[in-house]
């Protein structure tokens, strides 16, 4: 058992119960009672801004780019966990250049996978719209009103990351008719 004496020494420095518990690997509520015996005050923790606490976790790199030292989810999307909720460290990165929540899936469009930037980020409707001027930047036609199903491309219309022009209900389609086959996800478009 950790000795009385360490722990309240501890609480002395200011360290908060949990950073106690970590450093001793102590039970935190016998941290808690030892701080409650000893008449020694809670640990008021300096709240960061969410985007205060994007910056603790990110560093500078050649070019613009920005790399992501925090937590990662199961795909490797860097994410940080904020006031009970996780973001992914893109859309902080998105919300610090642009202000607004962004819509969508917010990924690096500078070609460096897991970038966040916050001018190298872009939601999906910006993504779309940059592809869209590509499009005619190189040539390209407006795309067409209909897809050779039918589909409205208004509504499911997008474009490629080099302006060529698909239909998203298409293309989300025939993957869930490739997972229906049971086919690899390789083969899948």
């Amino acid at each position: 058992m950790i000795p009385e004496a360490d722990i309240v020494a501890l609480l002395r420095q200011g360290l908060s119960n949990s950073a106690i518990r970590r450093e001793l690997r102590c039970d935190k509520d016998r941290v808690a009672r030892l701080r409650a015996h000893h008449n020694i005050p809670p640990v008021q923790l300096q709240p960061l801004t969410l985007e205060q606490k994007w910056a603790t976790k990110t560093v500078p790199l050649a070019g613009g780019h920005v790399d992501w030292t925090g937590s990662r989810g199961s795909a490797g999307t860097p994410v940080l966990a904020y006031r009970a909720k996780l973001h992914t460290a893109a859309s902080v990165a998105f919300r610090i250049r642009t202000g607004r929540d962004p819509v969508g899936y917010v990924r690096p469009e500078c070609g460096r996978e897991h970038c966040v930037a916050p001018d190298h980020v872009e939601d999906e409707p910006g993504r779309q719209a940059v592809r869209e001027q590509l499009r005619y930047l190189t040539g390209g036609t407006a795309r067409p009103g209909r897809c050779v199903h039918g589909h409205d491309q208004a509504v499911h219309g997008k474009y490629e990351s080099d302006g060529t022009a698909y239909c998203g209900l298409c293309k989300a389609e025939q993957r869930a008719a490739c997972r229906a086959r049971e086919t690899e996800v390789e083969h899948c478009p």
